[in-house]
């Protein structure tokens, strides 16, 4: 049995998990919330992940009832994500590692979230949505995205907002700006804020809905499975299933357990990369703000 640890910090929250041969033994977290409006800044964020990181690590060996002996590797988020909470994580994880004398692994963050999606969902061959909305300037209480969503909920009226979709590529900009305008019409009680985020939620779900689509077509997948942040959105995942139904494919999504970001989605990532034979010298541990997901030589899967 292979048993991996995972740390991951790359935006707000500090995790760590424990996955021993395709079970999630322990994934205790923290999250860093600030006042409504202000936002998480790196430095601040980097701050809150080192006061409480020693804390999360000794909840997930306990609760996995696990010594440091037992483990096999240590992985971390390498990247990508915010610069100063990467580094406090790679730095705690290197530090472990050769404590525990482990070896070490740095981990994509958009892979550990696939490769958890994956574990959780048993989904063979999917073709992968992963909507990730985490390194947000705006924090509200719990988070942005779920209190569109359930102001989203309340909304009757549709104003058409821009969509651009162009073969596999969507573009956003200017969305914002653009209800910034509407906004306007709340003051003549033309819509209400529900409408807007109504709105917005299916205007944006449908543009990924569309390239979703187009991308099973090309491939002849029959599976979908969503993963990220965004992935917890309950209307995202129905839209999803609408087209998914129409086209007699399968659908897979995970909750908010899985969903957000997690130690145990490194730890499953740095156990499948492990078990292929790879592992990260201590002089290349570093950390990266822009790592791209087709960076990552895949040599787990065929």
């Amino acid at each position: 049995m292979t048993v991996v640890i995972g740390f991951e910090g790359s935006a707000n929250k500090i995790g760590v998990g424990i996955v021993r041969d395709g079970e999630v033994l322990s994934n205790p977290r923290r999250t860093y919330i600030t006042p409504p409006g202000q936002g998480f800044l790196p430095s601040e964020t980097a701050r809150h992940h080192r006061s409480v990181i020693l804390t999360v690590l000794k909840e997930a060996l306990e609760e996995a009832g696990l010594k440091p002996a037992d483990i096999d590797c240590v992985a971390y988020t390498k990247g990508p994500g915010m610069g100063a909470p990467l580094v406090t994580v790679a730095l705690v994880a290197r530090t472990v590692a050769q404590l525990w004398g482990k070896p070490l692994l740095g981990v994509n963050h958009c892979i550990g979230h696939i490769e958890m999606g994956r574990l959780i969902t048993q989904a063979n061959n999917p073709t992968v949505l992963y909507v990730s909305g985490g390194n947000t300037q705006i924090s509200n209480d719990p988070s942005p995205g779920y209190n569109i969503e359930q102001m989203a909920k309340k909304g009757t009226q549709y104003v058409e907002l821009p969509y651009t979709v162009k073969g596999m590529d969507v573009s956003f900009s200017g969305i914002l700006s653009y209800i910034e305008v509407r906004c306007r019409m709340l003051k003549c009680n033309q819509c209400t804020a529900e409408d807007l985020c109504f709105s917005l939620q299916e205007t944006l779900f449908s543009m990924l809905v569309e390239i979703t689509e187009r991308a099973m077509a090309h491939c002849s997948s029959q599976e979908v499975l969503i993963v990220g942040g965004v992935g917890c959105n309950l209307r995202l995942q129905e839209m999803m299933g609408v087209m998914c139904k129409e086209r007699g494919a399968k659908l897979f999504a995970t909750d908010e357990s899985f969903c957000i970001d997690n130690g145990a989605m490194i730890a499953q990532a740095g156990w499948e990369m492990f078990r292929s034979g790879q592992t990260t010298e201590l002089s290349d541990s570093w950390i990266t703000q822009r790592y791209r997901t087709d960076e990552v030589e895949v040599t787990w899967r065929d």
